[in-house]
């Protein structure tokens, strides 16, 4: 299916019309490239200069660690990312050759000067810039990967530690070359473009250059979660917003998580991928029928309704072809019956309008003023993948079928909730005080009453409480095999021989190549452990990406009689169908056998590669639940391998013939 109905129509008069289609960023060319590219040469004097300053900063933030490592200092031992920031940005640049512009060298000198400083205050007791107002850098580490990760503040005199304060989320546009070391610089000495009155402003480094997909999405709420611990901040006065590639981040970030926000306000940027990367342009190798259904995890013109009870305030130049979309969304909202306030800069390209600019940040300040209804009397919840089930008192448990659309509208009176759905099977209900519920007609009998968070099933045509039985799709374990990447995870080298050397040497290759897309482009060191060293708490608390095949691999041995196939020296069968072992491998995700509430990955990073770095559009999954990659072919721009076979498992994780 190519998309839903709904996008067919919104799509078919822009392609009819013959109006132009747009790469991300305004670039109109999808070219494999390199990011970040390659950097200038340093002179052989600085580079041993700063190499020298990074291990002595390194030195001195490990000692500190382990004088830090004790109870009573548990709360300076938080702060370490704040050096450790300072540290990453001059390494990497050393390490990975990202000195950009000659005058970054003396950035670098400045950004170690700035973790001795950090350093030398924790050692003594101190932190002073946690009350230090005006832009900061400050650093939190992620569960996602170990790694440390920079986000910048500006925080208006008028902050206090000891009330709630307003937030925003300001998302970058896009920035090739923006390092940590180039991020930091300029989060020491730039405001964002929009600074509503009295709101500290958060700016993500949202792990590089993305549009908050994946681990940059993640990024993103990791860093808020960071703020609190530092700020009080009222859970009913965050805004989001950004611009270019920043607006395509707030499009995502607002459909997907509405309940989270009191007002949105995308600038520019995209809304979907079809139209605005030219999918279906002559001479472009079209997608697969799998890469258009995952589509709809991404596209926010499919969660369009999501926008029900979040003011949303769209910006564009009026000259500046990302105006496309907010003219999508226009169209998508319309489709709900919902207007889009878009305000247009008078001739104006890629950048805010000076007046319209205060229009919107007016409006945005009245919006905080009046606040988010935490709790509305009506909503309306839409997805294709549980994902993203909402993010208020009503949300998806379980679908009837993933990557199509499912529906919810909750209506709340008194202690009465009123519930209509579309391709859903399980709804969870977080409201205080329920005593009545109706679900498509329906009155279902609660556990008990009054209920504060219940789960509704349906067992044939017939609604029940509780959680459905058995093994099933659900929040955080829904697939497709990119979303093991959304949570913690470790991928898991073989030590043994495989059966067949072309195995071996693929799997070799591949988790070479996910290692390195996940520090090129996700800036973290994805944890890497032998089979043989893998622990229980691995188990426990991460994803395992497994490699090579059950001869070299000691973990996928222990639990191959359990996953979805056979895989013998000389045949692999899946789905009914065999294949030669000698030059075929699986690619799959599945529930970890070992610990059912975590996820298995066979033989796969990231998905997408090098054809999708020219537009963050196309930075999205390209693989469904598993597929069967034949060796016989060298792997291109788009796939491992020849793809034989590829698909979905269904709601109870199976593949039927």
């Amino acid at each position: 299916m190519l998309c839903s109905v709904r996008l067919r129509r919104l799509l078919l008069p822009v392609l009819l019309a013959g109006l132009p289609l747009f790469a991300a960023d305004s670039t109109p060319a999808i070219a494999p490239r390199k990011l970040p590219p390659p950097g200038i040469e340093i002179s052989t004097a600085d580079r041993t200069e700063l190499t020298q300053g990074a291990a002595a900063l390194r030195q001195e933030i490990d000692a500190l660690a382990r004088r830090l490592a004790v109870p009573s200092s548990s709360r300076l031992a938080t702060l370490l990312p704040d050096v450790e920031v300072y540290h990453k940005a001059v390494d990497w640049a050393l390490r990975y050759n990202e000195f950009f512009d000659p005058k970054q060298v003396g950035i670098a000198r400045q950004l170690l000067a700035t973790g001795h400083e950090r350093a030398s205050a924790l050692g003594r007791g101190e932190a002073p810039w946690l009350d230090a107002t005006g832009l900061i850098v400050r650093g939190h580490r992620s569960p996602l990967d170990g790694s440390v990760q920079p986000y910048g503040l500006l925080v208006p005199a008028s902050a206090r530690r000891d009330r709630p304060n307003r937030l925003m989320v300001w998302l970058l546009g896009r920035g090739e070359k923006r390092s940590e070391l180039a991020f930091i610089a300029e989060r020491e000495t730039t405001a964002p473009q929009l600074t509503p009155r009295d709101t500290i402003l958060l700016i993500p480094y949202g792990r590089f250059c993305n549009a908050t997909k994946f681990a940059g999405e993640v990024d993103v709420f990791e860093a808020m979660a960071a703020v609190r611990t530092t700020y009080a901040v009222d859970p009913d006065r965050v805004i989001v917003a950004g611009f270019s590639m920043g607006g395509a981040s707030t499009w995502h970030l607002a459909v997907h998580h509405a309940g989270l926000w009191c007002a949105a306000a995308p600038g520019a940027g995209f809304a979907e991928a079809a139209v605005y990367t030219s999918a279906f342009a002559p001479g472009k190798e079209p997608p697969t029928s799998w890469e258009q259904q995952l589509w709809h995890q991404y596209n926010a013109t499919d969660y369009a309704a999501n926008l029900f009870n979040l003011p949303t305030i769209a910006y564009s130049g009026e000259i500046d072809k990302q105006k496309q979309a907010a003219d999508i969304m226009s169209e998508a909202m319309a489709a709900e019956g919902l207007k889009l306030p878009h305000l247009i800069g008078p001739n104006t390209a890629h950048a805010y309008h000076p007046e319209t600019k205060k229009e919107l940040v007016s409006r945005l300040e009245a919006l905080a003023d009046h606040g988010r209804d935490p709790l509305p009397r009506e909503l309306h919840v839409t997805t294709h993948t549980l994902r993203y089930p909402g993010e208020s008192w009503a949300r998806f448990e379980g679908l009837d079928q993933h990557w199509k659309r499912a529906d919810l509208v909750a209506k709340r009176e008194g202690d009465k909730v009123t519930l209509t759905t579309r391709n859903t099977r399980a709804v969870r209900l977080a409201v205080p005080g329920v005593r009545s519920v109706t679900i498509d007609g329906q009155s279902v009998a609660l556990p008990q009453t009054p209920a504060t968070n219940v789960v509704l099933h349906r067992d044939g045509t017939l609604w029940k409480a509780g959680a459905p039985a058995g093994l099933r799709k659900q929040p955080r374990l829904s697939g497709p095999i990119d979303d093991a990447f959304m949570e913690g995870f470790v991928h898991v080298r073989p030590t043994g021989q495989s059966w067949h050397p072309a195995i071996g040497t693929w799997a070799h290759r591949e988790l070479g190549a996910a290692t390195k897309l996940w520090r090129d482009l996700f800036r973290g060191e994805a944890p890497v452990v032998d089979d043989t060293a893998l622990t229980d708490t691995d188990i426990s608390t991460k994803n395992l990406i497994l490699w090579g095949d059950p001869a070299s691999n000691s973990i996928l041995r222990r639990i191959l009689a359990q996953l979805p196939l056979t895989w013998t020296e000389k045949v692999l069968t899946f789905r009914g169908q065999s294949y030669a072992a000698d030059h075929h491998a699986p690619i799959l995700i599945f529930p970890n056998p070992l610990n059912p509430s975590r996820y298995v990955v066979l033989n796969s990073g990231i998905d997408f590669r090098d054809h999708a770095y020219g537009t963050n559009a196309l930075q999205i999954p390209k693989l469904p639940d598993y597929a069967i990659i034949d060796l016989h072919e060298a792997p291109g721009p788009r796939w491992p391998g020849k793809i034989v076979t590829a698909g979905f498992f269904d709601e109870e994780w199976r593949a039927a013939p």
